[in-house]
């Protein structure tokens, strides 16, 4: 079967699966002003709307913990397809759902997919990727799921002028049906073209696939010479690693409790957190009730302007994460982030008051900013700055980082875990922030700007820089014994032996004993 060996080209095809993670984010934004989801399934906010939102979360959290089961067994691509099929039938049922029961199960359904590919599309980026752009290439992901908000988004505000516009209320079913349709062709796409990308060379290694693995590394990094230092050198690289990790180390779950992995496997579970109580999901999920807060009418469109800054910010980081690294671009995006978080709070304070309930419209928020103009557009500034830093830092470093600081045989359990920190704080959000908005208004910025203050104190202390390493260079980064803030030496071991391999000092052959030194 043909294949593909483009690295950009494979990895911002498998990124398509952070499209669904995109699809989901976006996939109640558009509908909650519309009358014909409110009126259709009776929702107006509160506890019923966060349940029906954060369905789709949980089902994601439980397709997470399940994603390293199927990707250690049957191959990461092998994965990233079963989440497409998965996700295609949960929207099949959203699409033709009747009644609110019906709805949540069809997004819990396509929740287990789209866990099993938010999981699953960075381990398999950063297995494929060299490591000089492996943050560029892992960052697709971010940015998928950046083109599937804002994608999903149009397409419902597009969808919302069936039958005369959102506030008729006698608006047909379209209005979301034709949304959560039309989520099935990306997913289709996917699990078809996957058939033509390549396995991950690293996974081939762990089940001593070495011929097909050697073969991987050829057409991916040596224009499929065999005998190319760059590839023998990986090659070494990934062999020395496998050999220690069978050694001293275990495939199992029980391997994450180990005190040398332990404390990584926490940092990314603590990661993954903040990038959901950072207040990202707030200006996703429920912007719409935001801008009501904010005094904006024009809420469609005002929230488009968000999601088209949050698709172009991110381009930044991808071209830019293997120069600034990751530890800069999250202490800077975490204080950023607070700081904006404190402004609209204090704007909402000042001048806010308690929502008189005279427009049935805004029943979902206790807290308005009324007939003030330059308070609403401040507000509205200081949120496209903050979609804007996040696009640009949490959002990209938090799938890289957490992709690429394990070893191989237990990469893909240890990402499943923090990815199901991801969906565990995203379905509490989904859930909470409804009843937020209505009991504690203004303060829930404050909430939010604290977290960030605890995660810029977390990430000084603890997250290592990793920009120019090897996935197998990861032990060094971490078992160094240097502070963290301090930094790790400049270069790679992998340039070095490619160095030595190209100039004849180190000899490589396959099979058996695998290389040997002059």
């Amino acid at each position: 079967m043909y294949q593909i060996y483009s690295i950009y080209a494979i990895c911002t095809f498998a990124a398509m699966g952070g499209g669904l993670f995109g699809f989901d984010i976006s996939s109640m934004s558009g509908v909650l002003a519309t009358s014909a989801y409110t009126n259709y399934f009776h929702v107006n906010g509160g506890i019923r709307q966060g349940a029906i939102t954060g369905a789709m979360a949980g089902g994601s959290f439980v397709g997470t913990l399940s994603s390293s089961f199927i990707a250690d067994k049957m191959s990461r691509k092998t994965a990233i397809q079963i989440a497409a099929v998965i996700w295609t039938i949960g929207s099949i049922f959203q699409t033709a759902a009747n009644s609110v029961g019906l709805l949540v199960f069809g997004r819990i359904v396509a929740g287990i997919g789209a866990g099993i590919a938010s999981a699953m599309v960075p381990v398999y980026q950063a297995e494929i990727a060299p490591k000089e752009i492996r943050g560029r290439v892992v960052s697709l992901q971010q940015f998928a799921i950046t083109v599937g908000i804002l994608v999903q988004y149009f397409i419902q505000y597009g969808s919302s002028f069936v039958d005369g516009g959102p506030r008729n209320p006698n608006q047909s079913t379209l209005a979301f049906r034709i949304p959560w349709g039309i989520q099935i062709f990306p997913a289709t796409l996917l699990a078809v073209g996957m058939f033509f990308v390549p396995y991950s060379p690293r996974w081939l290694a762990g089940q001593d696939r070495w011929e097909e693995a050697i073969r991987v590394l050829a057409n991916l990094h040596g224009n499929g010479d065999i005998g190319h230092p760059k590839v023998l050198a990986q090659y070494r690289e990934i062999e020395e690693a496998m050999t220690f990790e069978r050694e001293v180390g275990d495939s199992a779950f029980r391997a994450l409790t180990q005190p040398r992995m332990l404390s990584r496997v926490i940092l990314t579970v603590c990661i993954q957190m903040w990038s959901q109580l950072c207040g990202m999901n707030v200006m996703m999920y429920y912007i719409v009730y935001m801008m009501q807060a904010a005094g904006v009418h024009n809420l469609l469109l005002t929230a488009s302007i968000q999601y088209i800054l949050n698709v172009a910010l991110t381009l930044p980081a991808i071209l830019y994460i293997d120069t600034w690294g990751r530890r800069p671009s999250l202490l800077y995006g975490a204080l950023s982030m607070m700081v904006l978080l404190l402004i609209v709070a204090a704007l909402e304070a000042i001048y806010g008051v308690p929502n008189p309930r005279t427009d049935p419209s805004l029943e979902a928020i206790s807290w308005l900013i009324i007939d003030n103009p330059p308070v609403s557009r401040a507000i509205v500034a200081c949120s496209y700055l903050f979609v804007s830093t996040f696009a640009v830092t949490w959002g990209p470093t938090s799938w890289t980082y957490a992709s690429e600081i394990f070893p191989t045989g237990i990469r893909a359990k240890a990402v499943s875990l923090a990815t199901a920190s991801n969906w565990a704080w995203n379905c509490a959000l989904a859930f909470a922030v409804p009843t937020l908005f209505q009991k504690i208004n203004w303060k829930m910025y404050v909430v939010f700007a604290v977290f960030n203050l605890c995660a810029f104190v977390q990430v000084w202390l603890t997250v290592r820089e990793t920009k120019g390493k090897t996935l197998e260079e990861m032990e060094e980064v971490f078992e160094s014994g240097r502070p963290a803030w301090r930094g790790v030496n400049s270069g790679s071991r992998l340039d070095r032996l490619q160095r030595d391999i190209a100039e004849g000092h180190v000899k490589v052959r396959l099979g058996g004993r695998r290389y040997e030194e002059l």
